[in-house]
């Protein structure tokens, strides 16, 4: 099974979000894990808008890119310029897939506000992660034709 690392900087909202929806549309074809260069607490607001898409997250838990070092991945994405041009000792990697997704947990304003930036950012990361998928599960398919 092909294995699948989501990388950002702390895997408290954005690459918690592209695990939750990779798990979920993946069927279970692709093995997923998501990490941050240093873990944070998973933000409640992530939690939240994934709960409205359906997407438990919550017994997600914060994991450092350190958690997986001398691991290899079929997949890297990342999705945050920031964590794009890092240079990262340990975990080994085929292909490497970049996303640019603004970082919601900087977002500022009312609880309503803020709410609207995660969505919003829910949105983005949904249509990343399933266009990901359709060609990563059409190559899956082509090496086991």
């Amino acid at each position: 099974m092909k294995r699948v690392l989501v990388l950002c900087t702390g895997n408290s909202c954005r690459s918690q979000m592209a695990e939750g929806y990779l798990r979920f549309y993946s069927g279970g074809k692709l093995d997923i894990y998501s990490a941050g260069l240093k873990a944070q607490h998973l933000n409640p607001y992530t939690v939240r808008v994934m709960e409205e898409d359906n997407i438990d997250m919550s017994e997600h838990v914060a994991k450092s890119i350190d958690d997986f070092s001398n691991q290899h991945f079929d997949y890297l994405i990342t999705v945050c310029d920031e964590v794009s041009q890092a240079t990262l000792e340990g975990v080994h990697f085929g292909k490497k897939i970049h996303f640019s997704i603004p970082d919601p947990a900087k977002a500022t304003g009312t609880d309503q506000e803020v709410e609207a930036v995660f969505l919003n950012v829910r949105e983005t990361v949904k249509r990343y992660m399933l266009k990901f998928l359709g060609k990563a599960l059409a190559e899956n398919v082509e090496v086991a034709s």
